[in-house]
């Protein structure tokens, strides 16, 4: 009898699951339910999945709501009236039109209007499929009201939306959240009603017992709706992703053979019979899985990508398969490697293999409109959705403002600042609900690169919306997407690959001679050059290997070939690190006596990385080959460490099966639960092997580009929005590497950061404030009419207002005129009203300006520092020469190894922090900072000391600790920590005071061992 129930799919109104739903229908006896959220349909797949554990047969419908306001609810009889409700839905969402007072109902769909709209459908014709809609609170008004002559079309429309008081309570918090309005402020006409509960149905069928057309209506239409109930298929076959690439199976198996016979002929001119049989037995499976229209959906998406001379990495568990090698997805050769079929691909996986295919962050707009363009042809392409939930602090800090809490106390709710005994009821309120409302969904966002091609209309499965990338976006996630079979293309974007293709670009440019070719990557892998860099871990600017975290892993391991970089890149994942398997691979990597410690059986299974899971599909391999488990139950293992598989008890099941079978097998019990607790760690934190050797080959180019051209990269880097670490680090680095770093420049820079032999211009896109127009301005008119000769000059061509101006001048982009930037200040003040002249403003004739006699005016270096500092976020100069007294010493990351067991003082800038915790939950950080030599040091503070030292901001920190070395890693255990002072801002001092303290800081630097030692490295 309940036709309008509602979910916290119900954004920011409704209060619970859809699980929640059914558990209260089943406990009150309902037997047949209509999900019908609010202008959503985001948990219609999973209600439909799970209705039958609760001996309820489900039925969908849309409650279609102009905000808070009810229109109508339409419910679908099958899935073809799912699918017109759905477009229905669909249309107003993309056209972001309101819904009229009526619908137009379809032969498959039934609509009910709410009993408070009939003032306004006094002339409207009933259809047969059209209700009245009657709660138990209208009774009374409906016995004296003139529409009861409509009693023929009434129903019992009884709003679910609350459990008891609490979720009334939750449903007024958010909306007083969604209005932005104080809770004592929230109007009723925004809130809904408080009886909208399930009760009992014999108690709901008592208060229209005077209405029994109501019951009999309400019983037609749900009889309707379920026979036959609405279904979708969550087999484990299930496939609802494009099935014909062309025309028909056959010839999409012919497209896909003699892809591969050309592939083949290019990757493997003289193929091995062991390649043909590989390829041979991909493409029976392949076929046998119907698969073959995925793999050439993936061909045709990283075809139209080399047509526009797009870089782009494919990764992924499909890296695994020759035959993603041969049609080019993929750079990674699985012979060369020996990689894991079974992990690809085998009859017992129900799911496509994996594709990421990374492009570069300002070319993956137009691989998405290739997408929906080459595709779509009923709406059967879309966006993949995610959720977006309520995080605590966040929650916290709205129902503060929400209980007109002022900001301080709001902060030391957020931040558990307050003590149990300072709380007073409303920050109790606060904490309750706060946890109440913690991961309900919030409201729908973009998943980051998933893209859904389905055979039939999406609006079959779900609506669709318009967010503001412009392209249609399904309403649930990819775990529902999955459980009905559609499976996502992943078109991701990374930074790494521009980087790449545009040093490439500026490097053709630059020496048209050098002949070189980027992907390479057999080459690259002999080149001592690069491998040197790895091994001595001067990997900065370069993918996925400039971390820290990554450069010790790299240093410890020794690593200076691609097949250690390969392994290096999964070993750094949270999975291997987190079950201890790291530190004993390390171990066995430096001392080959230490791997006769493993499992035989182990060793024997992964001989590569010495009897230890480093890979997915090592945990398959284990499975099935040491605990006999079969590659359907070992299938269940790769979808459980996915993170996204839903089903524990199956998981469950195979964990009995394991240890079952090792029993059998007779292993003893403590190392079969030594291997299953390495395999449980490995959830949803470890790269297929295919995907590892896939970013190994992109940091192989991008180590090409550091080694031989690392100015021009360290400019691509700076174009492309930096990486790891701030621009400040990669600005140091191309000093470093003998790079002459100018500040923006009116006659040498552009927008970004340009190269011109050693000497790298600063974009004047850095500039902070400095707008956009203004830039361009500049540009456009040095394009034309050549350099700028004098500032008259500049102020003659170009329409700036004396704000925009000022930046200009601030950060010495006049420098070339060799007047103190002081004096230009003054100039511009005389020579420019205050008032912002029009940017756009044309001159017909060149301007007269008046010459002011100025007294001689100095800019110090210092004072260009702090400048910098406002301007660019980051002095060119070292932040040492800021210091307000000198280092005590010249300790220098190259002496510590000389320390090693002693305890140090060495000053540092502070580069990057990571908080972490133990394994017992206490925090511990890992710092890396630069020396007064501009080299790396790394520091670690454990439990012990972390509670009495903080790190406090940006700056140069004195650390003392003692010196460790752990497999050849140096770092400092900090025993004690303090942040320097800097000298006070010059351009604030006292002009005297501000003389004599700038003569002496400069005197100090220049005359300072320290800056020579500098320049010394710089030249290195």
């Amino acid at each position: 009898m309940y036709l309008n129930n509602h979910t916290y799919y119900s954004m920011r109104l409704g209060t619970f699951s859809e699980l929640k739903l059914l558990e209260q229908a089943d406990r009150f006896g309902v037997r047949q339910l209509v999900l019908s959220d609010i202008n959503s349909t985001s948990g219609c797949i999973n209600f439909v999945r799970k209705a039958p554990s609760y001996n309820i047969q489900p039925i969908l419908g849309i409650d279609f709501r102009n905000g808070i306001q009810q229109q109508y609810v339409g419910i679908a009889k099958n899935n073809q009236g799912f699918q017109d409700l759905n477009t229905h839905l669909s249309y107003h969402l993309c056209q972001e039109q309101p819904f009229s007072d009526t619908a137009e109902p379809t032969e498959d769909t039934f609509w009910v209007y709410p009993f408070a709209q009939l003032p306004k459908l006094e002339q409207k014709r009933w259809q047969d499929n059209e209700f009245i809609g009657i709660c138990s609170r209208d009774i009374p008004k409906l016995r004296f009201s003139k529409y009861v002559s409509l009693r023929d079309r009434f129903v019992i429309q009884q709003p679910v939306t609350f459990r008891g008081q609490q979720d009334y309570n939750i449903h007024r918090l958010l909306r007083a959240i969604d209005t932005n309005t104080l809770l004592s402020k929230l109007h009723a006409k925004e809130q809904l009603h408080p009886q909208e509960r399930m009760i009992a149905t014999d108690q709901l069928l008592s208060e229209f017992e005077d209405f029994p057309e109501c019951i009999q209506n309400t019983q037609r239409i749900l009889d309707a709706c379920t026979t036959p109930p609405i279904r979708f298929d969550f087999s484990e076959q299930r496939n609802a992703n494009r099935k014909i690439f062309l025309n028909s199976e056959e010839e999409d198996d012919q497209k896909l053979k003699t892809l591969c016979e050309e592939g083949l002929a290019k990757r493997y001119p003289d193929a091995s019979p062991v390649i043909k049989k590989r390829l041979e037995m991909e493409l029976q499976l392949i076929r046998q899985m119907k698969f073959v229209p995925y793999f050439l959906i993936n061909w045709r998406i990283c075809a139209y990508a080399r047509s526009k001379q797009y870089y782009y990495v494919g990764r992924g568990s499909g890296a695994n398969s020759i035959v993603a090698y041969l049609l080019f997805i993929t750079d990674v050769d699985p012979i060369d490697l020996d990689l894991y079929f079974e992990r690809f691909i085998n009859l017992y996986r129900s799911t496509p293999p994996d594709f990421d295919i990374d492009f570069s962050w300002d070319d993956r707009e137009d691989m998405t409109q290739f997408i929906f363009r080459e595709f779509t042809t009923q709406n059967n392409v879309a966006l993949l959705a995610t959720y977006t939930t309520f995080q605590y602090r966040a929650v916290v800090r709205e129902l503060g403002k929400v209980f007109g809490l002022p900001k301080h106390e709001i902060d030391a709710i957020a931040d558990e600042k307050v003590l149990e005994t300072q709380q007073g009821d409303i920050h109790q309120l606060i904490k309750k609900y706060g946890k109440l409302i913690q991961g309900k969904p919030n409201h729908l966002s973009i998943h980051a690169g998933g893209i859904l091609i389905s055979e039939k209309p999406l609006h079959y499965y779900t609506a669709t919306h318009l967010p503001p990338k412009g392209f249609p976006t399904v309403q649930f996630d990819m775990v529902i997407a999955e459980d009905v079979g559609l499976y996502k293309f992943d078109i991701l974007a990374q930074r790494g690959l521009g980087k790449i293709r545009d040093t490439v670009r500026m490097v053709r440019e630059i020496y048209p001679n050098d002949n070189f070719d980027i992907h390479d990557i057999e080459a690259f892998k002999k080149d001592p050059n690069i491998n040197n860099l790895i091994k001595r871990a001067t990997c900065i600017g370069c993918f996925y290997i400039e971390s820290p975290a990554m450069r010790m892993l790299l240093k410890k391991l020794e690593v200076d070939n691609y097949l250690g970089l390969v392994a290096a890149s999964s070993i750094i994942r949270p999975g291997v690190a987190k079950s201890g398997m790291m530190r004993e691979y390390i171990l066995r990597h430096r001392h080959p006596e230490r791997r006769k410690d493993g499992h035989q059986v182990m060793k024997e299974i992964m001989p590569d990385t010495y009897g230890i899971m480093v890979y997915q599909e090592d945990v398959i391999k284990v499975a099935h080959h040491f605990a006999k488990l079969t590659l359907a139950e070992a299938d269940v293992l790769r979808r459980g460490m996915s993170g996204k598989y839903r089903s524990r008890e199956e998981f469950e099941r195979v964990e009995q099966k394991y240890f079952s079978n090792c029993r059998e097998l007779g292993y003893d019990f403590d190392t079969s639960r030594e291997i299953w607790n390495q395999i449980r760690s490995f959830a949803g934190y470890a790269f297929a092997k295919g995907h590892s050797a896939s970013y190994a080959v992109e940091s192989y180019q991008s180590l090409f580009l550091k080694a031989y051209y690392p100015l021009e990269y360290i400019v691509s880097i700076l174009n492309n929005g930096g990486g790891f670490y701030k621009p400040e680090i990669y600005v140091h680095e191309a000093k470093m590497q003998g790079g002459i770093v100018e500040l923006p420049c009116i006659n040498y820079s552009h927008h970004h950061t340009t190269i011109q032999g050693k000497h790298i211009y600063l974009g004047m896109g850095y500039l902070r404030d400095l707008e956009i127009r203004v830039v361009e301005q500049i540009i456009t008119n040095r394009n034309f009419e050549g350099h700028f000769r004098s500032f008259d000059d500049f102020l003659d061509r170009v329409s700036i207002s004396l704000e925009q101006l000022t930046i200009l001048i601030r950060i010495n982009a006049f420098r070339f005129t060799q007047k103190d930037k002081y004096e230009l200040l003054w100039q511009a003040h005389f020579k420019l009203s205050p008032a912002k002249t029009e940017e756009n403003q044309l001159r017909l004739f060149g301007s007269t300006f008046r010459n002011y006699t100025i007294p001689k005016l100095r800019t110090h270096f210092l004072e260009a520092a702090f400048d910098q500092m406002e301007l660019l976020g980051f002095p060119l100069c070292s932040h040492f020469d800021l210091l307000a007294g000198p280092p005590v010493n010249t300790i220098g990351q190259k002496d510590l190894i000389k320390y090693r067991g002693s305890k140090v003082l060495i000053y540092g800038y502070l580069v990057v922090v990571k908080n972490t915790k133990t394994w017992n939950k206490k925090p511990m950080h890992f710092g890396t900072f630069l020396d007064q030599y501009g080299m790396f040091f790394d520091i670690v503070i454990f439990p012990p000391v972390t509670s009495a030292t903080r790190f406090r901001g940006p700056g140069i920190y004195a650390c003392y600790g003692q010196v460790t070395e752990e497999f050849g890693f140096i770092s400092v255990e900090l025993e004690r920590m303090e942040k320097q002072a800097y000298i006070s801002d010059p351009r604030y001092s006292e002009p005297k005071e501000q003389g004599s303290k700038l003569q002496a800081q400069a005197n100090r630097i220049l005359k300072s061992n320290a800056i020579e030692q500098r320049k010394k490295h710089g030249q290195l």
